[in-house]
């Protein structure tokens, strides 16, 4: 009785001993690829608590989170011949992990190198102009690019960024040069514009005012009342324009009289009795 006892004893601890050593957790980022005796399950397994098979079932761990990867600075040449470094960041998953357990070595290696190739080809492939300005192209671009290969490794590309083009100082200094002259030139296009502007403006109202000569008044008026607002001790008043004119007007019609010779009286006739020589 006693030997019964300690042999269900024994088979309970080694029972407990297998399913322990059989026994995993799989954490919430992670997925578990098991390979049972040597050959990967078609399935993998979900986060939790899951059971192998002792001494048949190996499991791998994949990590499922966004991987955030910086891409080294990658020097090349400009389809316009400009020698530029250009570094960029790549964000990718796994989507797959048994594609990325048995299809590649080292999936993050792996895309590395991808990632870095395709940015040396998208450098070669693009002007400066786009490198500087048009670089939400650029990155759907070299997300495709590095996409293609990592698809098969079961990884998701989720974005590639550029994040900094670094150019030569000779370049920076010609197109600081080209910017301030660029500058200038607007500056002086829309000063004349405003010259322009203004001096069709100032047309219109001297042909206004020409019109109706009570406008010139009514302006002097106003510009009175603005400078009287100011509460000067002083107020200048402007000699009206029009009176001037008036005064002008007379001393031309002056002149025209002074100026315009008298008719001249014919002699008187000679009485008939008078005597002659």
């Amino acid at each position: 009785m006693e030997g019964t006892v300690v042999a269900v004893v024994v088979v309970a601890l080694l029972a407990l001993l297998v399913l322990k050593s059989g026994m995993r957790v799989v954490n919430q980022v992670e997925r578990g690829v098991v390979f049972r005796w040597g050959k990967a399950l078609p399935d993998h397994r979900q986060p939790g608590v899951t059971f192998l098979i002792p001494f048949a079932d190996r499991m791998r761990k994949v990590n499922v989170q966004v991987v955030t990867m910086p891409v080294p600075t990658q020097e090349g040449i400009t389809r316009d011949n400009v020698s530029v470094k250009v570094d960029a960041v790549v964000y990718f998953r796994v989507t797959d992990p048994v594609r990325a357990a048995i299809e590649v070595q080292d999936y993050v290696f792996a895309v590395g190198q991808v990632a870095q190739s395709s940015l040396r080809s998208i450098i070669g492939k693009s002007d400066l102009d786009d490198l500087l300005s048009d670089r939400e192209r650029l990155h759907e671009g070299l997300a495709l690019m590095i996409d293609s290969p990592a698809a098969g490794w079961g990884v998701h590309i989720d974005r590639v960024e550029i994040k900094d083009v670094q150019l030569p100082e000779s370049l920076k200094r010609s197109m600081s040069r080209q910017a301030e002259a660029e500058r200038e030139r607007r500056a002086r296009v829309i000063t004349a514009d405003g010259e322009f502007q203004a001096a069709q403006q100032l047309a219109n109202a001297s042909r206004i005012m020409a019109d109706t000569p009570e406008a010139m008044q009514l302006r002097l008026l106003q510009t009175v009342v603005e400078v009287a607002a100011e509460k000067n001790s002083t107020l200048v008043m402007p000699f009206p324009v029009e009176l001037l004119r008036y005064f002008d007007r007379a001393v031309q019609k002056i002149d025209a009289d002074v100026s315009t010779p008298r008719p001249q009286q014919a002699p008187a006739p000679a009485p008939e009795n008078a005597e002659q020589p």
